[in-house]
């Protein structure tokens, strides 16, 4: 299965935005910041990329469950494990 490109553009400029992040903490960790400062742009960075990653797996649903319309393709089994990597 392909994912659309067209929806992947947000997805993509989303984890390039927490790529950004996490070399910015790279950077502060070199650097000697704050504690609470690093945390944070971690944590965006986290949540950015589950973001990406969850907007990845619904679109990815969405075309199985499209394509499988009155099949018994789809694998939920499969999708509910790509889900709860991410957990």
């Amino acid at each position: 299965m392909e994912l659309d490109r067209d929806e992947m553009g947000p997805v993509i400029n989303r984890i390039k935005r927490a790529q950004g992040q996490l070399t910015a903490v790279v950077r502060m960790l070199e650097e000697g910041h704050d504690c609470e400062e690093i945390v944070t742009q971690l944590a965006a960075a986290s949540k950015a990329l589950d973001r990406a990653g969850f907007v990845i797996i619904s679109s990815g649903l969405k075309q199985c469950l499209t394509a499988s319309e009155g099949k018994d393709t789809l694998d939920v089994e499969k999708m509910q494990k790509l889900f709860l990597s991410l957990a």
